[in-house]
């Protein structure tokens, strides 16, 4: 990208991405009774009596592309429908097919006589994104970071059935995403997603050694800009400031605790860590409550995010797998997600070697089932990130001539 954010500073950002979100009153469960949609001409505009799934395909076993929020205007593409989903259109570009039996036509249409249909056949076709994008809306960014496996492990992996069916088809993914040449092990590339810089940690001990008193890094723009950050931590309790390692809590994969400015200097009861990393477990309250911050970062623990062998699967990769399907919906059906939300998911570290990784991106503007050949590392991700928020300057990496953003990976590019 060779200009700032302008048209991603539409977007809303998650790094972890996923299909089939159900919204508050979604009609999913009522969708395999569908029957008595009739014809309706191409350009008949509908609106949505309720929350309603826009899926892939003309049926349940097809991925919801996202919700169709209560209200909202969609535009009927064909006129025949299939199997009671008519395929629609919104002006976000998103296209889809989505159930009939919940839409009215548009009284505006039936004044110019461009329907003439029953109340069974009233389905609306399209998104209407109007109501639920605003093109001046801030990002929100979800950040989700994976653990330890290249992008060879994943892609094609019979253990990643909700990777590989479903979000490589919503959204668009990396192909050549390297972690810093030679960075390793993990914390210095968690480090470095803040900072543009591993700021000389080489190894993962703890803040006792390796908290840094450095001012330079995202958070503190974000908060300067005037918006909101939370980093969300599988196993913590948000009783004190998550410095230490508890149950399957590795402090190793939450930078913000390696930063002064967060801890007060590894202050257990630092008032800012403790307001801004909070248990994964309040994301999905946030979400529901729409109470989402502009930057979110999402660590699982170290059975979900792929890192260990735990029950019940016993398998890293099909366990971090199905913890993807589990909260992507989660977040894809959320009203801060519908205002031009990006969810971001990568892995930590190549192993062996520098990768290539895993980068996978999911927003109304990603390209579906896109592979991007272009060359990428976390300084690409942490530079989106700053030009998404509108917060500069960029930081270490970020700022370095060559650096690409994941600008290729969305149909809008500023």
């Amino acid at each position: 990208m060779n200009s700032p954010a302008r048209s991603f500073a539409a977007l809303s950002l998650l790094a972890f991405v996923a299909c089939g979100a159900p919204g508050t009153d979604d009609v999913t469960a009522d969708e395999s009774s569908l029957t008595g949609v009739g014809s309706l001409p191409v350009g008949t505009a509908l609106v949505a009596r309720t929350n309603v799934n826009l899926r892939s395909g003309p049926s349940t076993s097809n991925a919801v592309i996202h919700v169709i929020p209560k209200g909202t205007t969609v535009t009927v593409q064909d006129s025949q429908p299939a199997n009671g989903y008519y395929h629609v259109s919104d002006d976000r570009g998103a296209r889809g097919w989505t159930a009939g039996a919940y839409y009215d036509v548009s009284s505006s249409a039936l004044d110019a006589g461009a329907a003439d249909a029953g109340p069974g056949n009233d389905a609306g076709t399209t998104l209407d994104a109007a109501t639920v994008a605003d093109a001046s809306a801030s990002a929100t960014v979800f950040l989700i970071v994976m653990e330890n496996h290249n992008w060879r492990d994943i892609h094609g992996s019979a253990s990643a059935p909700y990777i590989n069916g479903t979000l490589l088809s919503i959204g668009a993914h990396a192909e050549r995403y390297m972690n810093p040449p030679g960075l390793h092990p993990s914390e210095p590339n968690y480090i470095w997603l803040e900072a543009g810089d591993a700021l000389g940690i080489t190894d993962d001990n703890g803040v006792a050694t390796n908290h840094r008193s450095s001012t330079h890094h995202l958070v503190n723009q974000i908060e300067a800009a005037g918006l909101g950050w939370k980093s969300y931590q599988e196993d913590i309790d948000g009783m004190t400031c998550a410095l230490f390692g508890v149950r399957n809590y590795a402090s190793r994969h939450n930078p913000f605790v390696y930063f002064d400015d967060v801890t007060n200097g590894n202050d257990p009861h630092a008032p800012r860590c403790i307001k801004h990393v909070r248990p994964h477990a309040e994301l999905a309250t946030d979400l529901a409550a729409d109470h989402v911050a502009a930057y979110n970062f999402i660590t699982p623990n170290l059975c979900n995010d792929m890192h260990d062998s735990c029950a019940p699967r016993n398998n890293p990769i099909a366990q971090g797998d199905a913890w993807l399907a589990a909260e992507i919906p989660k977040i894809m059906g959320s009203a801060a997600y519908q205002r031009n939300g990006v969810i971001l998911i990568t892995w930590d570290e190549g192993e062996p070697g520098d990768g290539p990784i895993g980068l996978i991106a999911l927003s109304h503007r990603a390209r579906p089932g896109y592979a991007g050949s272009m060359a990428y590392t976390h300084s690409s991700t942490l530079k989106t990130v700053q030009e998404l928020l509108a917060v500069g300057p960029l930081l270490g990496g970020a700022a370095k001539a060559g650096t690409n953003d994941l600008s290729d990976l969305f149909t809008t590019s500023p």
